[in-house]
């Protein structure tokens, strides 16, 4: 294994739309060249077994609209996954979109010779209080780390929290995490609700960009995490990039 590049890892996000937009998984794994492909909005009767050189790893069952993690089998192996409802919002309680909100997967990474967790996240909508996603986002955060206190870990997704993310950032980062926006705003279908809807949280790892890919048919657009397992040279500081203008 030569330098740090071999050791970077890919993760994508990308929430299909109520599963309108999972043709486009195939080409879009492909085009990012992901390692691993997290998704939301699916619809889990419907997924393909392997897209893009990727394979399905897990996915929800007891979703109308679910979670689904593709890996790249000839680096990972999967050690452990656990799936998790999170606190409901009225949303949840009366339309049933998502009873299971975080796919957590731990992963051997034989290229890198690491252990790594990697998560897929989708918070309740709009119509729900921040306060109520920070809690899932706390919830989610702990059942990452009861799958391993040590690994790094990345968990990806629509987090639903386009506004007043300084105090989600302070928030997050009591819980030992880091945020990590994109470079653009991920969220298309209405102009007043345009932000970083879908972005990365992580620890152990240093996250060397995310990026907004081209849009396709979701009001998503997906995006792309390269992070690193080299620890950042200041010690104790949260691995970010950052924070870019909304």
């Amino acid at each position: 294994m030569q330098g740090g590049e071999q050791r970077a890892i890919r993760v994508v996000s990308y929430n299909l739309r109520e599963h309108t937009a999972n043709g486009e998984l195939a080409a879009l794994a492909e085009a990012s060249q992901a390692d691993v492909l997290c998704v939301q909005e699916c619809d889990s009767n419907d997924l393909a077994p392997e897209v893009g050189g990727l394979t399905l790893a897990a996915s929800t069952s007891a979703n109308r609209l679910g979670l689904a993690i593709y890996k790249r089998d000839d680096r990972f192996d999967v050690r452990d996954f656990t799936i998790h409802s999170l606190q409901k919002s009225l949303h949840d309680r009366v339309l049933a979109p998502a009873h299971e909100r975080l796919i957590a997967m731990h992963l051997e990474d034989h290229e890198a010779d690491a252990e790594v967790i990697v998560a897929s996240f989708h918070a309740s909508p709009l119509t729900a209080t921040n306060s109520l996603r920070r809690k899932q986002i706390e919830a989610a955060h702990q059942f990452v780390r009861d799958l391993s206190s040590e690994a790094p870990a990345i968990m990806v997704g629509d987090f639903n929290y386009p506004w007043f993310q300084t105090n989600l950032r302070k928030k997050i980062e009591e819980h030992g995490f880091a945020l990590s926006l994109s470079d653009q705003p991920t969220y298309l279908r209405y102009r007043r609700f345009t932000g970083h809807f879908d972005f990365a949280t992580s620890v152990g790892l240093h996250i060397a960009g995310v990026e907004t890919l081209p849009a396709g048919i979701s009001d998503h657009r997906p995006i792309l995490v390269t992070a690193h397992y080299e620890a950042p040279a200041i010690s104790g500081a949260p691995s970010s990039v950052a924070e870019p203008a909304a």
